[in-house]
């Protein structure tokens, strides 16, 4: 069982009868492509990859950096 949005399932019946397949097939079809993509690395893991400019303190800042690109 899952659960959606009232949009998002609105959109899936419409899709589901244009296409003359079932929700479930449109579920399982999304969530195959879904898994069979690649999986963004993390970014924190590109965290003290480098070296910046000497006396620069973004090591320390790390933390507060990530939050401002990541939101």
């Amino acid at each position: 069982m899952i659960y959606l949005e009232q949009a998002q399932l609105d959109q899936l019946r419409r899709r589901a009868r244009r296409t003359g397949s079932s929700m479930a097939s449109q579920v399982r079809e999304a969530v195959a492509r879904y898994l069979a993509a690649p999986a963004a690395p993390p970014l924190e893991g590109f965290v003290g990859c480098g070296a910046g400019p000497e006396g620069d303190d973004a090591s320390e800042r790390a933390d507060e950096i990530l939050k401002g690109l990541l939101g």
